[in-house]
C-alpha cells in the first residue's frame, strides 16, 4: 500500500487494529456458541466479553513481540489475550485452527472493503449520470479504430460508461455475497473436534454464511472471483480515463480534466496542461489487475490446505481494495468537473466535410435503385476526395456535382441527408434503457 493512493477509510480496514479486534470477535463468539453447548464454562465467555467492554487497547508491538518468539501469528494473538483476560481465556479457540481465524476474518474484511467500493461505485454512477443528462444532446464525433465515424453526442458517450459501470456494480454485490463465508470447522474441516452449531452462531453473529466445505480453508475459487471482480472494474476505469486522456489531446481538445488554480502542468513549460489524473488512473487500474492472476493461482491448494495463498493474499487484500477505493474516488472527481467544449465537439465534427454522412447517402442509393457495390464506388470516389484535401471540399457538393449521382438522388434529396439530427433521433430510446424512464 502507497500512502499517496490511499484513503483513511479503506486503509483503516486492513490495519493491524482491526484485524485482531476481528480475530478476537471470532474467538469470544466462538466461545459464547461452545458455552451455550456445555463444552466450556459460560464463565469463560463472560470473561473475554467482560474484558473487551473495557475497550483494551490492541497493543500490536506486544503481539509482534510474543510473534517473534512463537513465529505463529494466530498463538501470539491469543497469548497476548491470555495474559490480559487471565485464567478463563483457557478455554479460547477449543476445537479450532489458526484458518478458521484468518479466513473468517479476511472474509469480513473484505466484505467491508466491498461496501466501501460499492458506495464508491454509487458516488460515480452519480457523477457520470448528471454530466450524461447534462450532455444528452450536445453532438460529437464517434470514432472507430480513432477515425471520425458518425455522430453521437457526448452525453451518449456517458451514458455508456454509466452502463458498465453499473453492471460493475451487480458484479461486486455477487462477489460481496460469494466471499462472505465463514469457516469454523476445526482441522482439515470435519469438525470433529467443533460442533457445526459453533459456525453457524459466529456466522450469524458476523453477517456471515456458512462454508458448506470448508476443508479447513475457504475454498480460493471465491476469493479468485473477488479480485477478478476487481479487476474488470479496474478495467472499466481505464476505458473511461483512456477516453477523456485522447478528448484532452491538444488535436482534439473536446474536454479536458480541471485545471485548478494555481496548479502547475510541466516544470520545464508552462504552457502545458496534462491529463495527469486520467493518465495516473491508467497506471492504478493496472496494479488492481495484476492481483488477478496471483488470486486465480491461490485456487490450486495441496490437499485440504496449505498457505501457499496467505503470503499472497497479504500483498493483494490490502493493495487492490486500496488502490481501487482510491481510483474510483479519483475518476469521480474527474467527471464531476470535467471540463467539456461543445463548440470544439461541433467544430471535430465538421471538420472533414460532411464525410461522416457517407453511411446514409449510401444507404439512400440503394433505396433508389443502385446496387450496393454500385453505391459504395459512388460514394467512396467523391469521399475520397474530401478525406485527400483534409476536409477542404465539400462531400455534399462533390456528391451534387457528380452526374451518376444526381441520377439517382436530386440535390434537395442529398441536402435532406446531412441532416444532424437524423443521427441523434433515438438518444432518447437509449437513455431510458440506461436510467430508466
Amino acid at each position: 500500500m502507497v500512502p499517496r493512493y490511499a484513503r483513511p477509510e479503506m486503509t483503516a480496514i486492513w490495519s493491524a487494529e482491526n484485524r485482531f479486534r476481528i480475530w478476537f470477535e471470532i474467538e469470544a463468539h466462538a466461545t459464547d456458541a461452545l458455552a451455550d453447548l456445555g463444552v466450556v464454562p459460560k464463565e469463560a465467555a463472560k470473561a473475554l466479553w467482560d474484558w473487551w467492554a473495557t475497550n483494551p487497547v490492541i497493543d500490536v508491538p506486544a503481539i509482534d513481540a510474543i510473534e517473534a518468539v512463537t513465529k505463529h501469528d494466530v498463538i501470539a494473538f491469543l497469548t497476548w489475550v491470555a495474559e490480559n483476560v487471565g485464567d478463563q481465556a483457557r478455554f479460547m479457540h477449543q476445537g479450532m485452527t489458526s484458518s478458521d481465524v484468518l479466513d473468517t476474518c479476511l472474509a469480513v474484511q473484505l466484505t467491508q472493503a466491498a461496501d466501501i467500493l460499492l458506495a464508491d461505485l454509487d458516488a460515480l454512477l452519480a457523477a457520470i449520470e448528471r454530466r450524461a443528462r447534462e450532455h444528452k444532446l450536445t453532438p460529437t464525433i464517434g470514432r472507430s479504430h480513432g477515425i471520425h465515424a458518425e455522430p453521437v453526442t457526448f452525453g451518449l458517450k456517458l451514458a455508456q460508461a454509466y452502463a458498465e459501470f453499473d453492471r460493475c456494480r451487480t458484479r461486486l454485490i455477487a462477489a460481496r455475497a460469494d466471499i462472505a463465508t465463514c469457516a469454523i470447522s476445526g482441522a482439515v474441516g470435519t469438525f470433529a473436534n467443533i460442533d457445526p452449531r459453533v459456525e453457524e452462531h459466529v456466522a450469524a453473529k458476523l453477517g456471515l454464511s456458512v462454508e458448506p466445505v470448508s476443508t479447513q480453508v475457504i475454498p480460493r475459487d471465491r476469493h479468485a472471483m473477488f479480485f477478478a471482480t476487481l479487476g474488470v472494474i479496474a478495467g472499466s476505469i481505464e476505458r473511461l480515463a483512456v477516453e477523456v486522456r485522447h478528448l484532452q489531446r491538444t488535436e482534439v481538445l473536446e474536454a479536458e480534466e480541471y485545471f485548478s488554480p494555481g496548479q502547475k502542468g510541466s516544470s520545464a513549460m508552462p504552457h502545458k496542461r496534462n491529463p495527469i489524473l486520467t493518465e495516473n488512473l491508467t497506471g492504478l487500474a493496472r496494479m488492481v489487475r495484476s492481483a488477478v492472476v496471483p488470486a486465480l493461482e491461490n485456487v490450486a491448494l495441496w490437499h485440504e490446505r496449505d498457505i501457499s495463498h496467505s503470503s499472497v493474499e497479504r500483498f493483494i487484500g490490502p493493495d487492490a481494495t486500496i488502490t481501487l477505493d482510491f481510483a474510483l474516488g479519483r475518476l469521480t472527481g474527474v467527471i464531476d468537473k470535467l471540463l467539456v467544449y461543445p463548440e470544439r465537439m461541433q467544430k471535430n465534427l465538421d471538420r472533414m466535410g460532411g464525410l461522416v454522412h457517407s453511411q446514409r447517402v449510401l444507404l439512400a442509393l440503394t433505396q433508389a435503385g443502385a446496387s450496393r457495390e454500385e453505391s459504395y464506388v459512388l460514394v467512396q470516389r467523391n469521399a475520397m476526395k474530401v478525406w485527400e484535401s483534409d476536409g477542404a471540399l465539400s462531400l455534399l457538393d462533390l456528391l451534387k456535382a457528380d452526374a451518376d449521382v444526381t441520377a439517382k438522388l436530386s440535390g434537395e434529396e442529398l441536402t435532406a441527408l446531412f441532416d444532424l439530427g437524423y443521427h441523434l433521433k433515438h438518444v432518447d430510446t437509449i437513455f431510458a434503457r440506461v436510467f430508466g424512464k
